[in-house]
């Protein structure tokens, strides 16, 4: 199915068949060091959980956080599960994202593994901005790094190996995290992550595509200004952390041309249900967008590759920034992700 097209099945199927019914008790759940806590807890449906946190780290809203729940699970068995993170991107952040465009649920199903995917905000960066407009706390690498893993830990038999994967920023930032904390991931798989954010006019394409976000997020608000604060955002680009990776196993994958491939719709379909200015935007980000990215990517398998460090790089070409592309690329990372979780398959 072409991706357009696949977006609005996919969208209808699943948030027509969810139901939610809330589960008690979640009050009773042990804080993260913050002192996020889970406040509410809703099963969407069979071994599949929603909860509901009230963190510091994000103080302006109640994020989400989706889990699929393995086989046997409880929150009082006797051990504990290995742990996939996934995240979604800028105009994807959703925590229902991966569920409602991608077959992650069944996929997800077949091994004994606990998969959690939280909110990441619209065009947030994965980072905690250095300069939020009006001030506050706008805190989204404490909220992933800190309350999501220490909660999934101490409340939902999360265990201490876990691996991380994400598309477009989240892509971008499960390297970051993997690399600004070490030992938090044993794997990461990036797919159409931009992994060079100080490359030369990397920092302007990011103001641009920040332009239309209905957040009004910026990058000078998330890093600061790409020169008079370039230390921060150097202690944020994965180009420059990536001696930190050393150890940690690595998959990355882009599109590199910024031409339409073998999973996109025709331009003419996408002009027929999105109308002109929703084709413009999709081959202006779909494919110019793609191509950037390509660019930070191989920058950065070149500097990986320069270090010694092992990586998986998938750059294939034609193809376009969309889960058509980002579905299949995370089959062909699963494998790797479970061998380094030490998850077994059903």
């Amino acid at each position: 199915m072409h991706s357009v097209t696949r977006r609005a099945a996919l969208g209808g199927v699943a948030l027509s068949s969810m139901f939610t019914v809330l589960r008690p008790g979640a009050a009773h759940a042990a804080p993260s060091d913050t002192g996020a806590q889970v406040i509410a807890e809703e099963e969407v449906r069979a071994r599949t959980l929603d909860l509901t946190i009230d963190t510091p780290s994000i103080p302006f809203m109640k994020p989400k956080v989706r889990l699929f729940l393995p086989r046997g699970w409880s929150k009082n068995a006797g051990r504990t599960w290995p742990v996939l993170y996934v995240y979604g991107g800028g105009g994807e952040g959703d925590y229902q994202g991966w569920d409602v465009m991608t077959d992650l649920k069944d996929w997800a199903a077949a091994w004994d593994v606990l998969v959690v995917m939280p909110e990441g905000g619209v065009a947030a960066g994965f980072t905690d901005w250095l300069r939020p407009r009006g001030g506050g706390v706008v805190n989204w690498e404490t909220f992933h790094t800190t309350d999501v893993v220490q909660l999934v830990q101490r409340n939902y038999r999360g265990g201490t190996r876990r691996a991380v994967m994400g598309i477009s920023s989240g892509g971008q930032g499960a390297v970051t995290y993997a690399a600004r904390h070490k030992g938090l991931f044993k794997y990461v798989a990036s797919f159409s992550g931009i992994l060079h954010m100080t490359k030369p006019g990397i920092p302007t394409m990011m103001q641009l595509a920040d332009l239309g976000s209905p957040t009004g997020a910026s990058p000078e608000q998330k890093w600061g200004d790409p020169v008079k604060d370039r230390a921060n955002w150097l202690t944020h680009d994965p180009y420059y952390l990536a001696p930190n990776l050393r150890g940690v196993g690595l998959y990355v994958s882009t599109g590199t041309t910024g031409r339409a491939g073998p999973l996109d719709a025709s331009f003419a379909d996408v002009l027929e249900q999105m109308g002109v200015a929703g084709a413009a935007q999709f081959q202006v980000v779909g494919g110019v967008g793609e191509r950037l990215v390509g660019v930070t990517v191989k920058s950065f398998v070149a500097r990986i590759r320069a270090l010694g460090i092992p990586c998986r790089a998938h750059l294939y070409g034609d193809g376009m920034h969309n889960w058509a592309y980002w579905n299949r690329e995370f089959h062909t990372a699963w494998p790797y992700l479970m061998k380094a979780l030490g998850a077994r398959k059903y």
